[in-house]
């Protein structure tokens, strides 16, 4: 199936008392280029994350954004320092009696004193976020991949309608007008002669010159061949699908060649038009490939 470089897919999952959000957003390039925007926290996963992507898309720049949002799950431990606790309860019964103070110690004393109740964070467990991250990339993924294929589809479409513009237009109506150009050319060569004869020389450097010019640009068959089997192999890769745009990119430039070559070939007017209309489609078609896996 024909892709396009074009698309969009995003994908959830949580894990940990976590969200994790994954959008991946591409647009055309040479190569497979992924880059990816994410918390510092999840840097060891990069790798796994842009290998996964790049498993399932050929070509293409891939931004890829990922986010963590607290879903409130998360509960901190609760750390007591006994040493400090046991340090402040000393200090104070000295305190005390250094003061000849009589009184208790609470315990609602020793907790608000500093450091000995804190909450500590727990220890992220990293494989767990991967494993949701996996997740929300694969979703991400495959509304990416479903949207590129529409695309692609639609650009199959628009490049076959305009091919068979361009087969009409060459392959009807230059192939048609091609012959009676020859005629032309054969009858104004004819001309010539008969002039020349009239006036008793005949220049054989200038004959031969005629004759080289007259078979140079008469003869387009080659042309309409070659562009033919550029047209029949366009239909086909197009039908195969898969990873083919330097493929089509190499044939569109191909086809571009040998439509120049007819025009400046044959001195026609109606054949310049038909050429010129042919290249507008081209370059219409090249513009389409470019966006093509």
């Amino acid at each position: 199936m024909i892709k396009s470089m074009t698309g969009y897919g995003r994908g959830e999952a949580e894990a940990e008392g976590r969200r994790f959000t994954v959008e991946l957003k591409s647009v055309n390039n040479r190569y497979c280029e992924v880059i990816l925007r994410q918390p510092r926290s999840l840097a060891q996963l990069e790798d796994k994350i842009r290998r996964q992507i790049q498993n399932k898309v050929t070509r293409g720049r891939i931004d890829g954004f990922i986010t963590i949002e607290e879903t409130g799950e998360v509960t901190p431990a609760v750390k007591v320092d006994k040493a400090l606790a046991l340090t402040y309860h000393k200090a104070m019964e000295e305190l005390m009696a250094d003061l000849a103070i009589s009184d208790k110690i609470s315990i609602r004393d020793l907790i608000s004193l500093p450091n000995v109740i804190s909450l500590e964070q727990t220890e992220d467990d990293v494989e767990a976020w991967y494993q949701a991250i996996q997740k929300a990339t694969d979703q991400a993924l495959e509304g990416l991949m479903s949207m590129r294929e529409n695309e692609g589809q639609r650009l199959k479409t628009d490049i076959l309608e305009r091919a068979k513009i361009i087969r009409q237009l060459i392959l009807g109506q230059v192939s048609e007008r091609a012959p009676l150009v020859v005629q032309e050319h054969r009858e104004k060569l004819m001309q010539r002669l008969a002039e020349w004869l009239e006036n008793g020389t005949i220049e054989e450097n200038r004959l031969a010159a005629e004759v080289a010019i007259f078979t140079d640009r008469a003869d387009i068959s080659e042309e309409l061949v070659r562009l033919h089997s550029h047209l029949e192999q366009l239909a086909q890769i197009l039908t195969e699908g898969g990873a083919v745009g330097r493929k089509l990119d190499f044939l569109v430039q191909e086809m571009n060649r040998e439509v120049n070559t007819i025009g400046s070939k044959a001195n026609d007017l109606m054949i310049t038009n038909a050429v010129v209309n042919a290249k507008s489609e081209l370059e219409k078609i090249r513009e389409q490939v470019q966006n093509i896996e």
